[in-house]
C-alpha cells in the first residue's frame, strides 16, 4: 500500500515538473524573441499584400535572373554525378 502511495506522489511530482518545464520553455522562447526582435509586440500582417512598384519588380527579376545564371555557371564545371 505504501508503494502505491509513493508511486502516486512521485507521479504527481513528475507531472507538475513537466508542466513547469513547459512554462519555463515558453518564457525563455519569449525572451529569445524579444532579444532578436527588440520588441515583444506582435506584428499584424495586412490581409492583402501591396503591389510592388515597377522598380522593385525589375530588381526582383534581375536578382532572379542572376540566381539562375549562377546555377548555369556551376553546371558547366560540376558533373551531374557530384550533385
Amino acid at each position: 500500500m505504501i508503494d502505491f502511495l509513493w508511486d502516486v506522489v512521485v507521479f504527481t511530482f513528475r507531472a507538475i515538473n513537466f508542466v513547469l518545464d513547459i512554462v519555463v520553455t515558453a518564457s525563455r522562447m519569449q525572451r529569445l524573441a524579444r532579444l532578436f526582435t527588440g520588441s515583444d509586440a506582435i506584428v499584424e500582417v495586412p490581409p492583402e499584400p501591396k503591389v510592388l512598384p515597377a522598380a522593385a519588380q525589375r530588381a526582383l527579376a534581375e536578382a532572379d535572373a542572376r540566381r539562375h545564371d549562377g546555377a548555369a555557371f556551376i553546371d558547366k564545371y560540376v558533373s551531374p554525378s557530384c550533385k
